[in-house]
């Protein structure tokens, strides 16, 4: 039996936001987030070094 917690058999979809900087997708974003409860959302990876305040799996 599925644990209800347990996503990674779940099936959804993919909303990638891409823009220039300051552009307002942080500002989307946000709104998505406060209007659909099911919304998730996806830690970064990158491979430069980290920017001052970054923290790690955030």
């Amino acid at each position: 039996m599925l644990n209800e917690t347990d996503n990674t058999n779940r099936l959804g979809n993919l909303l990638v936001i891409t823009a220039p900087s300051g552009a307002g997708k942080s500002t989307l974003v946000k709104r998505l987030r406060l209007s659909l409860d099911e919304i998730a959302f996806s830690i970064s990876y990158t491979t430069r070094s980290p920017r001052i305040g970054e923290k790690n799996g955030r």
